[in-house]
């Protein structure tokens, strides 16, 4: 069974991790990651979606942040900071910048963001064929009364406490989706929306060409993860991320900003949180395949039962 997976980073990649464990041999998973995010800094280029779900399907990744390198050190940015250079805001570890290094350098030399990333998972192996989503830079900037500013300045710098009045992906104009990306939704058997930020990790994937209508138009069916508990986001702050673009903080209504595929959306089925299973009813009135679970990937475990919820919601049983 092939299965497609749209991603952001932590969410994302604790999802696919207990999917992968819930698989076992039988894995064959793509996963489409967000890099929306991704910027230049001091000089390399940073992916931070696709350097989380990396690390955390290759068994590096720092378990208590659910990003970086587990084991790492700061002496670089410290240094950095000396000299009155550097974000205080946005520091890089000294083993991660390793993998920063290492990708601009294979940039540099030619290779698209889709092979540059082919080649740093031959050293994490991390079970699942990595695709960004696209090779162009398209980055996620944040509309706010003062002008634009990038998503991560906003997200790490502010803590979204700035007002945001949209979102913008600049560089969208001339972008594709990366080689294998339209594929691997045409040819899945069944495609997860995890519980990601539905505005800015999985909503720029969507953003791109062909995307949204490659997931309308294929074989497999969809289904989604709330990334909404009791009407909270379950990490970060995708809520003033809904709000920027007026979209309640529910789990419903994030289910109706993705739309029904019968009615010209994404999903065809909606796994919500125990908390929220009130919608489960309303929505199969509407016509969706809906069902509640625990949701809170607290372990592999956890995330490994998400995981089978969500496939015997689709009605694909490995």
């Amino acid at each position: 069974m092939k299965i497609t997976v749209l991603s952001g980073g932590v969410g994302g990649a604790r999802f696919t991790r207990g999917l992968l464990a819930h698989l076992g041999s039988s894995a064959d998973v793509t996963v489409i990651a967000n890099t929306g995010d991704d910027m230049w800094l001091h000089g390399v280029r940073v992916c931070p979606d696709l350097d989380t779900l990396m690390y955390t399907l290759g068994g590096g990744v720092h378990e208590e942040q659910g990003w970086g390198r587990r084991d790492e050190s700061r002496r670089t940015s410290d240094d950095l900071a000396a000299y009155g250079l550097g974000w205080e805001w946005f520091t890089l570890g000294d083993l991660d910048l390793a993998t920063h290094l290492a990708r601009t350098e294979l940039l540099r030399a030619g290779s698209p963001l889709s092979e540059v990333t082919a080649r740093l998972c031959e050293r994490w192996q991390p079970g699942v064929r990595l695709l960004p989503a696209t090779d162009q830079e398209v980055e996620t900037h944040v509309v706010t009364a003062d002008g634009l500013i990038h998503f991560e300045e906003w997200w790490v710098r502010h803590r979204a406490a700035v007002p945001a009045q949209g979102f913008v992906q600049v560089g969208l104009e001339g972008a594709t989706a990366a080689p294998g990306v339209l594929a691997a939704l045409a040819e899945a058997d069944v495609i997860v929306l995890p519980p990601s930020n539905p505005v800015v990790s999985i909503g720029t994937i969507l953003s791109l060409p062909g995307v949204g209508d490659a997931l309308r138009s294929c074989a497999g069916p969809v289904v989604g993860v709330s990334p909404i508990v009791g009407g909270a986001p379950v990490r970060g702050m995708a809520d003033a991320c809904l709000d920027a673009i007026g979209v309640e903080t529910s789990a419903r209504a994030v289910a109706e900003h993705y739309g029904l595929r019968a009615d010209g959306g994404i999903l065809d089925a909606w796994l919500v949180d125990t908390a929220d299973d009130a919608v489960v009813d309303p929505l199969r009135a509407m016509g969706w395949t809906s069902s509640a679970t625990d949701t809170l990937m607290v372990d592999v475990p956890a995330a490994a039962r998400i995981a089978a919820a969500a496939l015997d919601l689709a009605g694909a049983r490995p």
